[in-house]
């Protein structure tokens, strides 16, 4: 297992920049460990929705995690605001970086990861693979 740490800066794109940097590592499998920071917006599909709605903050980042593959990713975002309200849910692109993201990311070495349609859902669910 490798370990990797990035640091977003004000502006950046969340989610887009750990797809950007899933693909300039050519990371097979990766996970988030940890994440720290704040957020401008969030933009977030709460369970059983199927649009993404955007908060105004600036907002605290509770928890990011998920995983990361070359197919792409599936991130839970939870951000809480000035009166400690919190929302979770799928993170969508358009959550912006307010003053900083620290990020830990996982490599994990002898897993490869893809997503693939499942019948059963009807959504691309991962796929679980020795690297191998």
């Amino acid at each position: 297992m490798k370990t990797h740490a990035l640091r977003l800066r004000p502006g950046d794109d969340l989610r887009q920049s750990l797809e950007t940097f899933t693909r300039d590592r050519k990371l097979r499998a990766g996970c988030i460990a940890s994440c720290v920071g704040s957020a401008a917006q969030a933009v977030i599909r709460c369970a059983g929705q199927t649009e993404a709605a955007a908060m105004e903050g600036p907002l605290e980042i509770v928890s990011l995690v998920g995983t990361l593959s070359p197919d792409g990713a599936h991130l839970h975002l939870s951000v809480s605001d000035g009166q400690g309200r919190t929302v979770g849910g799928h993170l969508a692109r358009g959550t912006l970086v307010h003053t900083t993201a620290e990020i830990v990311v996982l490599e994990l070495e002898n897993l490869a990861f893809a997503r693939e349609l499942d019948p059963a859902t009807g959504y691309r669910e991962l796929v679980i693979r020795g690297a191998g």
